[in-house]
């Protein structure tokens, strides 16, 4: 898969994964694990995009005597997610022009 397209749907997974509420790293990695494989290398560069974006903000709290960091989608996350959907739609078109020669058979 183009790198840049992964990229793009991996953002829009994260924001989804902290739509309904807050979430650290970890728990964020284990929300989306039936879906997508997604490591911890992978996952903070892309919340630190996220966070500079202003699509998210982040706060810390104290948990078991630790420090964690909680992210919290914003307006503009959520417009996103809501600006994905739609753009979906024509993705989804495009894919079924490509693929309709397949779905007809041979016409050759």
């Amino acid at each position: 898969m183009d790198i840049q397209l992964k990229r793009g749907l991996l953002e829009v997974c994260v924001l989804a994964a902290i739509r309904s509420e807050d979430s650290y790293g970890y728990q964020i990695i284990k929300d989306m694990k039936p879906y997508v494989e997604l490591s911890e290398s992978t996952l903070y560069p892309i919340l630190r995009r996220l966070e500079a974006a202003e699509l998210l903000t982040v706060r810390t709290a104290e948990h078991n005597g630790r420090l964690r960091k909680y992210y919290h989608i914003t307006q503009s996350g959520l417009d996103r997610l809501e600006n994905f959907k739609v753009e979906w739609e024509e993705i989804m078109s495009i894919y079924k022009f490509i693929v309709r020669e397949d779905e007809q058979g041979d016409k050759g």
